[in-house]
């Protein structure tokens, strides 16, 4: 998203570093508190477990997605994380996609669960995982910066 020009801002639930699934330490940029009042075009939530898992749990999470969806911005999530969405209310009525088993495995029965590697509809965007990590990223600029500054960045990662 940073080749494309969009300014990307990654905060934790709480301040320092971020353990990810597979040991990874990532540092956000803020925390979630600091950015509680501020206006985004977008928000994507990354997978993983326990991640997802610990978003889900935090209505914070919840409350900035439902507020974005209301202002009519865009939600996203990758693997794991579509459950947030659904835990938040978005995915009713919508198509969507998550690593198997995620979403299948909830009672979601307002929610049309696909297998395409990415599902955009309307303003709420999921994929299923790490191997469909580059058409997400692509699929996100085209949202946020049109067709024709996908296409200049996926042509720039020589696909």
């Amino acid at each position: 998203m940073t080749r494309a020009g969009i300014e990307v801002v990654t905060a934790g639930l709480e301040a320092g570093p971020v353990k990810a699934s597979r040991g990874i330490t990532l540092l956000p940029d803020t925390t979630l508190d600091a950015v509680m009042d501020e206006a985004f075009d977008m928000m994507v939530l990354p997978g993983g477990l326990p991640g997802a898992d610990h978003l889900d749990a935090d209505p914070r999470i919840h409350e900035l997605l439902q507020r974005l969806h209301r202002k009519g911005g865009f939600t996203a999530a990758i693997c794991a994380a579509p459950k947030v969405l659904a835990g938040a209310g978005l995915l009713d009525g919508r198509r969507a996609t998550s690593y198997p088993g995620v979403l299948d495995k909830m009672e979601l029965p307002r929610v049309d669960v696909q297998l395409e590697s990415v599902v955009s509809d309307d303003r709420v965007i999921t994929s299923r995982g790490p191997g469909t990590a580059m058409d997400f990223a692509l699929e996100l600029i085209e949202k946020l910066s049109g067709r024709e500054t996908r296409d200049q960045v996926e042509q720039g990662l020589v696909r």
